[in-house]
């Protein structure tokens, strides 16, 4: 990337360009995010939308307040939240509020922590955030189509003290599977491809649209949260002519480092913060690409820089380190082990027994149609009551979960309740300090994650690969 402006400036734009920087060199903190309050009443209903832009036809999708994604819910960092959703839908639903440390009571799953929310009715939600970072929510009841007809929000806790950047952007990414004629196409739960990658869409949107260009002044730093919303699909998100440095992951900041290969690994339900450095030339345009999967890369959207002259000289000069939340540090010398084994899928002897009972070869395969497993037990759909934990541990232990993923694919791993310090990957020591509440498990991987059992209750461990959690791979912890 280069880190100065070679183009040309006339006498008028230097003395803009001059100006600009003597405005902005010391970069003062946004404070523009303050909310007025931490309260929010959030309905579920029916909407219309047309996700392929302002010519492209309209989609019946599933919305919060009427929009795709939700309304941004913003709030503030140890300040106490109230919540209320109300279901205009003809089904039951929850909202789990996706990263949060939050009580179990608020956490969403239907039976193991809440009743559902039937159609006309509402639910308060009520909790005190310890944490700043970008989170989302989601509802956690029929979560393959709820999620899939476009029920998602962000929620952005502020920081204490506001960072010195330009400006603070979200990037919510999502997936669909769209007819021609714009409307989504049938075929939730699909089981062949449940025990495989899970349900890949057609159509990649960024806040609820197709993206041609995403407007930037070159000379900005910009906090870019990236969250993906999608049900299954992967991305590996590369900046052309731009070096974006990662500064949190899952809400949880990290030293703040490049991304390994110039790529951004963000996989469903995972946020990443990064800083970008606008350092390209006036009037240009630089693909965002997403190359995850082998021959099938496509353009998420472009960055587009206005003509005028570069609001800064040289890069920002702010630090880029985000302030830490207040997680407890695991006590690894004290610590108590446990294997967490990722069984089943397509590729593995019980899957192909599954798939062929599933097509009429006589095998029941795991049982009950299943195709996932951890430890060799399954727990199906989204939640219910009388879930029997695999794990049970006393309040304030440190643990340390080996997380082996022995089946051909990927699993995005999801803990409720809790944040959990990735100390390995593989047998390798992982760098920058990260904490994530959803680990990215390549085929084969082995991963070894430490967190402080601090928060009472039963609290889901599942893939979010919708398909992978509705047919078998969940399970509870029980922190007593």
């Amino acid at each position: 990337m280069n880190r100065e402006y070679n183009g040309r400036l006339s006498r008028r734009g230097l003395l803009q360009a001059s100006a600009g920087l003597l405005l902005t060199a010391t970069l003062p903190p946004l404070r523009a995010w303050a909310a007025s309050s931490n309260e929010y009443r959030i309905v579920a209903e029916a909407g219309r939308a047309r996700l392929a832009g302002p010519n492209g036809p309209e989609t019946d999708v599933w919305t919060y307040d009427g929009t795709v994604p939700g309304p941004l819910v913003r709030l503030r960092q140890g300040e106490p939240a109230r919540l209320v959703v109300e279901n205009r839908l003809d089904q039951e639903t929850t909202v789990h509020w996706h990263g949060i440390r939050l009580p179990n009571a608020m956490d969403g799953v239907p039976g193991l922590t809440q009743p559902p929310i039937g159609p006309g009715e509402s639910y308060v939600y009520e909790f005190t955030p310890p944490d700043a970072g970008t989170f989302w929510y989601h509802p956690h009841a029929n979560s393959l189509e709820q999620l899939g007809r476009g029920l998602a929000g962000a929620v952005i806790v502020e920081e204490r003290d506001p960072v010195a950047v330009d400006r603070d952007l979200l990037w919510l990414l999502a997936d669909w599977r769209l007819k021609e004629t714009g409307e989504i196409a049938s075929g939730f739960g699909n089981r062949m491809e449940a025990a495989m990658s899970g349900h890949v869409g057609n159509t990649v949107t960024l806040n609820g649209r197709v993206s041609e260009t995403e407007s930037f002044r070159a000379g900005e730093r910009v906090r870019l949260r990236l969250l993906n919303a999608s049900l299954a699909r992967i991305m590996a998100l590369r900046f052309e002519g731009h070096r974006p440095m990662i500064v949190a992951i899952d809400g949880q900041p990290c030293d703040p480092h490049e991304p390994e290969s110039g790529r951004v690994l963000l996989g469903p339900a995972m946020r990443v913060d990064l800083m970008l450095d606008l350092q390209g030339e006036p009037g240009r345009r630089y693909d965002v690409v997403d190359d995850f999967y082998d021959g099938l890369s496509y353009r998420v959207t472009q960055l587009a820089y206005d003509e005028a002259a570069p609001i800064r000289g040289h890069v920002a000069d702010a630090p880029l380190e985000l302030p830490r939340n207040p997680l407890p540090e695991p006590d690894l010398a004290a610590a108590e082990r446990h294997t967490l084994t990722l069984q089943g899928g397509m590729m593995s002897m019980a899957g192909m027994s599954s798939m062929n009972g599933m097509m009429g070869g006589g095998m029941t395969g795991m049982g009950d149609g299943t195709v996932w497993a951890i430890n060799g037990q399954s727990m199906t759909g989204d939640g219910h009551a009388g879930m029997e934990p695999a794990l049970t541990f006393q309040r304030g232990c440190t643990v340390v979960l080996e997380l082996r993923n022995e089946t051909a694919w990927w699993h995005p791993m999801h803990v409720h309740g809790h944040s959990l310090r990735l100390l390995s990957r593989n047998g390798q020591p992982v760098p920058h300090h990260q904490w994530q509440d959803t680990v990215l498990m390549a085929p084969k991987d082995v991963a070894e994650v430490a967190f402080v059992a601090d928060n009472p209750g039963d609290w889901m461990l599942h893939c979010h690969v919708i398909d992978h959690q509705m047919s078998g791979m969940m399970t509870v912890l029980r922190v007593v």
